[in-house]
């Protein structure tokens, strides 16, 4: 028998997934939208669904970047609502530990995790931006290297909130003395029906694995091929032990594309078409300027990379986490134009772009089980290009086969969030 996988659904709003050309794809911000793509989910018997945020509208030379949504509602408002319209669906906000209170934020998740019997869970994710630091009245950031440090005194912090109640039902007073923290007082919430809510932690770098190893139950990844999935996994749960946890209580779970077809032939051709609509010549030439860090606009997109180097912090672009060196970015884009013969914009396609899991529903259905059977994932995070029905397909299609070979549940078998993952209620620590 294989590994049962875990599976959820990711609502996107802050990247270049979506295929807004797409005369299928609706509102960003309607609450028809987010019960739409739940009630998917939850058809399907996913774990949770995942709501991404940003605190601030990323900005490109001066204006607002075309591929971030305007007037996306808040995620823990979005999910309470979403708790009456769900029955069994883990229901998941990105909220940031750099520009939140400890009690506000806990008293907020401890709410949902009333309101939905048990569902809710908590996507820790931290800043070092000014420009987003600017929106909060504290008037900046947190370094790069204390934004971690306060993250986990955070989540810390927030557990001795949900515990300062009795699983009877007592309330009791909380001290917190820390050095990010020191707060006291009684908190208003009872504890909550899965104990506390879940905790997932998004992160590649090494102080992000090692956070998630200390302090998550889920941590949100990406890791393109079967091999470096592999090795992200074994590194990620080798760390447990030194927390005192158990290998099964942290879940893997990579945010993945997936792209389906009568035939492995015709998805392959849909997918190379949603990649073509995911890059306009515009939109290549934004992704070009936030690598180069200058104006690009002279520049054909059916042309040659440029031949220029990067400017470093230019300020082109606000609000933008460039992962990686930028010369060495240029430098690889640069290999692969050449090996291929590649235009800019083709470049930008095949280097940023490409779907995760392509094929016939059956050889879909093969690989996502390949790759929890090989210790690579024990689940993934739908991304789904499309708004609100990007997984309708995968979910009448694609399931039933993981149902039938039992790689995936067919039914909920409890109520709770953590009984969906397979963790155990925490251990009361009051």
């Amino acid at each position: 028998m294989p590994r049962t996988m875990h599976l959820a659904a990711h609502f996107p709003g802050v990247n270049a997934t979506t295929v807004w050309a797409d005369p299928r794809s609706r509102s960003q911000i309607d609450f028809s939208s987010f019960v739409h793509l739940a009630r998917t989910a939850e058809r399907g018997k996913f774990d949770f669904f995942f709501l991404a945020e940003g605190l601030r509208l990323r900005e490109h030379n001066g204006r607002v970047h075309d591929l971030d949504v305007v007037g996306r509602p808040e995620s823990l408002t979005v999910l309470n609502a979403l708790a009456a319209v769900t029955e069994r669906l883990g229901l998941a906000a990105t909220v940031n530990a750099t520009f939140n209170e400890p009690y506000e934020l806990a008293r907020r998740l401890a709410t949902l995790d009333h309101l939905s019997d048990g569902r809710a869970a908590w996507n820790v994710v931290t800043s070092s931006d000014a420009f987003t630091g600017e929106n909060f009245r504290r008037g900046g950031y947190l370094d790069r290297a204390d934004r971690y440090t306060r993250a986990a005194e955070f989540v810390a912090t927030a557990r001795e909130l949900w515990d300062s109640w009795t699983p009877g039902g007592e309330s009791r007073p909380f001290a917190h003395d820390g050095e990010q923290f020191t707060i006291s007082g009684e908190f208003t919430v009872p504890r909550s029906p899965q104990g506390h809510p879940v905790v997932i932690q998004a992160g590649d770098s090494s102080e992000g694995r090692e956070f998630a190893a200390s302090a998550a139950d889920i941590i949100f990844t990406r890791h393109g091929t079967l091999d470096a999935g592999r090795i992200f996994y074994a590194d990620v749960k080798a760390r447990l032990a030194a927390y005192g946890r158990q290998p099964d209580d942290l879940k893997i779970m990579p945010g993945v594309t997936v792209v389906t077809g009568d035939t492995d032939a015709e998805a392959q051709e849909r997918a190379y078409e949603i990649r073509r609509q995911q890059v306009s010549p515009q939109n290549a030439i934004l992704a070009a300027e936030q690598l180069w860090g200058t104006d690009l606009s002279a520049y054909d997109p059916d042309g040659p990379l440029p031949g220029i180097d990067p400017v470093i912090d230019s300020g082109l672009v606000k609000g933008r986490v460039l992962h990686g060196d930028p010369f060495a970015v240029v430098a690889r884009w640069r290999e692969i134009a050449a090996a291929k013969g590649l235009s800019l914009r083709q470049t930008v396609i095949e280097t940023t772009t490409r779907q995760s899991f392509i094929g016939s529903p059956q050889t879909v259905a093969a690989e996502l089980t390949a790759f929890v059977d090989e210790r690579a994932a024990d689940g993934f995070i739908l991304v789904p290009h499309l708004t609100p029905g990007g997984l309708d397909d995968f979910v009448d299609r694609v399931v039933p086969l993981l149902q039938e070979s039992g790689a995936f549940r067919s039914e909920y078998s409890g109520s709770t969030l953590r009984s969906h993952l397979g963790l155990a209620e925490p251990v009361w620590k009051g």
